[in-house]
């Protein structure tokens, strides 16, 4: 089950790319935001008064919950796709692949949670294949605007850092995922609408099929399913590992990309594929749990 929800998790978010470009931008991108969150919010709510888990957060947990889900839900959005409208989404998704790094370093200042030299080692080889895959694509920074983009996907991703040290923090104390996301994405979803009223922003619901059907897939797949999934990761393998899954997402979009016509196929692509499925294999502790196969196989041999 931990292997289908790691593997559910990487494929939902590693395809959020397809689904935004499917999407488009028939409203602004705060209203877009607002409407996923808040979506996402009510299935949770329901999902929680539907299974009713014991686990209910205690009263010092609340804070924690509300920072995870302004974090990771509403800020680091927000953060991120300013930033792609700034500069290239290349030059974005490339720093936000050090998420791989910045999480652990969250998690150890934070919560002082040992720091295995694999995830740091896996997190570099991973960025490396990310540089690789982007290479081409990625060009010289020519104006204000591609500062102000790195700068903003910079904040974004440390601010996604710190949500996932406070989503570890709040699986050590047994916070069950469903009141976690639901409180989340609702503190998120009405922060973020908030914000875009006070801009002077319109609600208005777009009659493209396009948007609603990118809309229903980042909804349902990349935050309801991928989310709950996520949490649970978390709980079971810890943020170091779980939030390593990121330096992957630029090689499954580029895959997408290929299949959908979008790119052709490069010498990049095959590499950088490789060396962040290598990397991934590391901070996960592949090479630990081989070593320890062939113990036990030589042990029963003998």
């Amino acid at each position: 089950m931990t292997n289908f929800m790691y593997i559910f998790c990487l494929f939902a978010w590693g395809l959020n790319f397809i689904a935004v470009k499917i999407q488009g931008t028939p409203v602004s991108l705060e209203l877009s935001l607002t409407y996923r969150l808040l979506i996402t919010a009510v299935l949770f709510i329901i999902l929680s008064i539907c299974l009713r888990p014991r686990e209910k957060p205690k009263r010092n947990d609340i804070p924690f919950i509300v920072i995870f889900g302004i974090c990771n839900f509403m800020l680091s959005y927000l953060c991120l796709y300013y930033a792609t409208m700034f500069s290239s989404a290349a030059m974005v998704t490339l720093i936000f692949s050090l998420k791989v790094i910045l999480t652990p370093i969250a998690i150890r200042v934070f919560l002082k949670e040992q720091f295995h030299r694999r995830i740091l080692f896996g997190g570099i080889l991973g960025v490396i294949g990310v540089c690789i895959l982007l290479y081409p694509n990625v060009g010289d920074i020519h104006s204000v605007s591609d500062l102000k983009g790195i700068f903003m996907a910079l904040l974004g991703t440390v601010i996604t850092a710190i949500g996932d040290a406070t989503s570890a923090r709040n699986a050590k104390k047994k916070v069950n995922p469903l009141y976690a996301n639901a409180i989340g994405f609702t503190v998120g979803g009405i922060l973020l609408g908030t914000f875009a009223l006070s801009k002077g922003q319109e609600i208005s619901f777009p009659n493209s099929i396009s948007y609603w059907s990118g809309l229903l897939y980042l909804t349902l797949i990349a935050s309801f399913g991928a989310w709950l999934f996520y949490l649970k990761l978390v709980e079971r393998i810890g943020g170091s590992k779980s939030g390593y899954m990121v330096a992957l997402f630029p090689a499954i979009a580029g895959i997408a990309s290929v299949a959908i016509g979008e790119s052709a196929p490069s010498i990049y692509l095959i590499i950088g594929c490789i060396c962040s499925c290598l990397g991934a294999g590391i901070a996960l502790g592949l090479g630990s749990h081989i070593f320890r196969i062939k113990v036990k196989t030589n042990t029963i041999n003998k």
